[in-house]
């Protein structure tokens, strides 16, 4: 039950981490944003990082694995990342958060690529999602936003980048493949920024209280309740109940930001979240093996 708590806590968390990414664009541009958010959360995990390293709980592997691992989830993050904080110029933090959410049903459909098995429960909630996509995206001319197009490519990012994280983890510490996948994310991030981007000292400091959700407790904090959670929680539970982040995006949006959803968007955000909910529990009369990343 607490581990249960635990997750729906860190769901919040992430959810409401939708408005501090807003917020902060009202004072920093996307990848400045980008950058500076990834490298306060890179710091934020020293400290367990020095923690577990005392009590000799981190797992390194082989150098040139953990390279190379580290720097493919920098990169990919980077690309993620980029295309949700740049998209959330263009839609609602509501959106972003349903839409970033399909990587629930996108990472098993991709994983079949790689021989994974799945199940029927899949389908059901992949159908489930691209009808509920279409309500919440999909204009009455059958046109979609260019926003809401970044979130959807940007979904199949998050996709491939979980898939990335559960080969690699394996063989390294979660938590030293999570500071340097951060750095990298923040490094480059911040090069883009410095290239297309202007940005002053006092704008940084404007976004500061955006900046340490998004970093200090979006990534800190979360990462560690998430941690500690799935000790002891059931994996499918967890990963139902983390899905509820797209939920809390959307009340934060109400709440914050103003944002407020037609009819149409409601019925599409209810039946993603359906869909969402369905990939992760079996469906007992079709029940297969199922394996998903």
């Amino acid at each position: 039950m607490l581990a249960n708590l635990l997750l729906l806590l860190t769901a919040a968390l992430w959810g409401f981490g939708f408005i501090a990414q807003v917020l902060g664009m009202e004072h920093l541009q996307p990848y400045a944003f980008n950058g500076y958010r990834f490298l306060v959360g890179a710091v934020s995990l020293l400290p367990l990082i020095y923690y577990f390293h005392k009590k000799k709980q981190l797992k390194f592997g082989e150098s040139k694995s953990l390279i190379i691992g580290s720097v493919a989830m920098g990169v990919v993050l980077f690309i993620a990342a980029s295309l949700q904080q740049v998209g959330l110029l263009y839609t609602t933090a509501a959106n972003a958060g349903f839409i970033t959410g399909l990587y629930i049903v996108i990472v098993p459909i991709i994983g079949l690529l790689i021989k994974h098995k799945t199940g029927m429960n899949t389908w059901v909630g992949c159908l489930l999602a691209v009808i509920g996509l279409f309500y919440l995206s999909i204009k009455d001319d059958f046109t979609i936003g260019y926003g809401d197009t970044l979130q959807l490519i940007g979904a199949f990012f998050w996709a491939l980048h979980i898939l990335i994280i559960d080969h690699y983890s394996e063989k390294h510490s979660p938590l030293i493949l999570a500071f340097v996948q951060f750095l990298i994310c923040g490094i480059l991030s911040l090069g883009v920024s410095g290239v297309i981007e202007t940005t002053e000292v006092a704008d940084i400091f404007a976004a500061s209280g955006a900046l340490l959700y998004g970093g200090l407790v979006s990534v800190g904090i979360a990462y560690t309740l998430q941690i500690i959670a799935q000790k002891k929680a059931h994996p499918a539970h967890a990963a139902i109940i983390l899905s509820l982040e797209a939920v809390f995006a959307a009340i934060g949006g109400m709440l914050i930001l103003n944002q407020h959803l037609a009819e149409r968007e409601l019925m599409g955000c209810s039946l993603m979240l359906a869909g969402m909910l369905v990939s992760q529990i079996p469906l007992k009369p079709f029940k297969k093996s199922t394996s998903t990343a």
